[in-house]
């Protein structure tokens, strides 16, 4: 039988298979999966988006360049783009100082446009951590009301404190009775939350790392609107009432 390169633009983890096992596994039951079989290698990177990749047995996206870190890989804005998902939402948080007021904002992609943006959960005395769990929860919610509908949907957050808190970490301090060696466990009522959230989504939704300040859109703006959050003392997640000037919202004050 001859070999057979799997491209799989919208699944648990987008890339280049080179058996069926192992593209099977990153699409079945993947809601809104997009994947397609090509004859050669060439014909996959291009259809791909051009990447490189030294197929393996293995399971192994493409666009891995760079080693994951604590298990979490950072994905570049060229890397987003290439994803076929209707939903992509960005969150951000910040605090100034820190601990000190703090705001939560969020940037919501239709189809790569952008579409809705969000501010708020302003706290005088919160801290970045809370921020940035405040923002990717209402995410998780979003994802839910979106993954009903039947898009597919992928989160984008910069803080990997907050991927790991809900994707891995709860795991293990759930099975200990929500207790961990060395100490409390801060934002826990917020974790338990959103990690049974998460528990009821991460078969159908992804939550990825991206990298803050490195001229990723959809990052860039949900910073802009967590400065929003701060400035108007946004208690509520409210929808940005004005136009999306994308270049004007971004010459806003950055967090």
């Amino acid at each position: 039988m001859a070999k057979k390169y799997y491209v799989v633009w919208a699944g648990r983890k987008p890339g280049i298979y080179t058996d069926w096992n192992s593209c099977k596994a990153q699409v079945d039951k993947f809601a809104g999966a997009k994947y397609k079989s090509f004859p050669t290698q060439a014909e996959a990177e291009q259809a791909f988006g051009g990447k490189t990749t030294q197929p393996t047995s293995k399971t192994q996206s493409s666009v891995k360049k760079k080693p994951a870190v604590n298990g979490i890989k950072t994905y570049t804005a060229a890397e987003i783009d290439t994803m076929d998902l209707e939903v992509k939402i960005f969150t951000d948080g910040g605090c100034d100082p820190n601990p000190g007021q703090a705001g939560s904002g969020m940037a919501v992609y239709r189809n790569n446009q952008i579409a809705e943006l969000w501010y708020g959960l302003y706290n005088p005395m919160g801290t970045n951590n809370t921020a940035e769990l405040n923002a990717l929860h209402q995410a998780l919610m979003m994802a839910k009301t979106e993954t009903e509908k039947g898009r597919s949907v992928v989160i984008f957050c910069d803080s990997k404190y907050s991927i790991q808190c809900v994707t891995q970490w709860a795991i293990g301090w759930e099975k200990k009775g929500w207790k961990k060696s060395g100490g409390e466990i801060k934002n826990l009522e917020l974790i338990q939350a959103m990690f049974k959230l998460h528990q009821t989504l991460k078969g159908k939704i992804q939550v990825l790392h991206v990298n803050g300040h490195v001229g990723v859109e959809g990052n860039e703006l949900a910073d802009r609107m967590s400065m929003v959050a701060i400035a108007e003392k946004e208690t509520a997640f409210a929808r940005y009432p004005e136009p999306i000037e994308v270049a004007e919202i971004l010459k806003m004050q950055a967090g």
